[in-house]
């Protein structure tokens, strides 16, 4: 079967590897269906690794497939299910994962096409437990984006931030995939949403996706321009997963009291921050790295009631993989780019 690996630092290839065993005790077989590209794919692909990895690697960490087979045990799942894939390898034991917070895992192996094989691949065998169903209403593309876009975000705005109903956010990078899922999440609750972008034919776009106010970085120092529009008072909260570009920036635009969660770094991993106004302030300052099984569930329960949709770029096939990841690294995309598999 095909597989799309990673052999060296930018450079990969299409390969024939043999396809998985029949699924063992509590496994299950998937056809993977889609891929959706993030920025973890641009930093394997250049070369950035959060621990040692073993090449070639394949590629993908978020995705969606069709259960094929099922192993002895697996109850959860049935065959020709559509199913969203939860990307990290936890242990399912320890307490964490006992009680559904599944990104706290204690002894997780690693991020599935980073540290471990990934989804760019025809089948794969996978643990019953990491898939979870698409509900009716969602098809391959809904389901391949749970994981990481939707589920990120809500675990982040949710979860983490605790928004409210009425408060005021600012979300950088509004044309990034969890930007724009950023956007609609919170503006579906009622907030108001000022947002970020580096283009201004991406201003439009970001406004159709509820933005309120959108601001090209480019241009204007989004600080002070979100000043301005709160009338000196800062926002409630900040959506951070750009780095130590917009830091400083960042903690300008937050209010009193205000809150900032973060779960990406993509400028840069290291910043100085005035502790003063950190403490003076009372701000609080909240780290958020991937999601749980049950933001995946509730991501897709909200695309099926047509509250929220994938925005996507554009759907790509394995020959165009290299394209596709340049522009994600130039930031010359607007919402998601998809990679089809079967």
């Amino acid at each position: 079967m095909r597989a799309l690996q990673l052999i060296d630092d930018r450079k990969l290839e299409l390969v024939d590897i043999a396809p998985p065993p029949p699924p063992g005790v509590g496994e299950v077989t998937v056809n993977i269906r889609a891929v959706a590209l993030n920025h973890i794919d641009v930093w394997g692909w250049r070369g950035m690794a959060f621990a040692k990895r073993k090449m070639p690697l394949t590629i993908g960490a978020e995705a969606s497939g069709v259960v094929d087979a099922i192993g002895p045990g697996v109850s959860s799942v049935l065959p020709g299910q559509l199913v969203s894939i939860y990307g990290a390898q936890t242990c399912g034991l320890c307490r964490p994962c006992r009680e559904g917070r599944d990104n706290l895992c204690e002894h997780v192996s690693g991020v599935h096409g980073f540290h471990l094989d990934g989804f760019a691949q025809e089948k794969v065998n996978l643990p019953a437990r990491l898939l979870v169903p698409a509900p009716p209403g969602i098809d391959e593309i809904g389901a391949a984006v749970a994981p990481v876009t939707f589920g990120t975000v809500e675990h982040m705005l949710f979860d983490n931030a605790k928004l409210e109903p009425g408060e005021t956010i600012l979300v950088h990078a509004g044309g990034s995939g969890i930007g724009s899922a950023a956007i609609q999440l919170a503006k579906k609750i009622g907030c108001t949403v000022i947002t970020t972008v580096g283009s201004d034919n991406k201003i439009e776009k970001a406004k159709a996706l509820g933005a309120d106010h959108v601001i090209n970085y480019r241009e204007d120092r989004f600080e002070g321009v979100v000043r301005k529009l709160t009338k000196k008072k800062g926002v409630d909260v900040v959506f951070e997963h750009v780095g130590a570009d917009t830091w400083a920036g960042s903690m300008l635009s937050l209010r009193r009291g205000g809150r900032l969660v973060t779960c990406g770094s993509t400028s840069g991993v290291s910043t100085n921050m005035n502790l003063m106004m950190l403490f003076q302030q009372q701000l609080k300052l909240l780290g958020s790295f991937g999601c749980r099984m049950e933001n995946m569930a509730d991501a897709m329960q909200k695309m099926a009631r047509g509250l929220v949709h994938p925005v996507i770029d554009t759907q790509v096939g394995f020959d165009e993989i290299d394209t596709a990841l340049k522009r994600m690294e130039g930031r010359d995309v607007f919402g998601k780019i998809i990679l089809r598999i079967n």
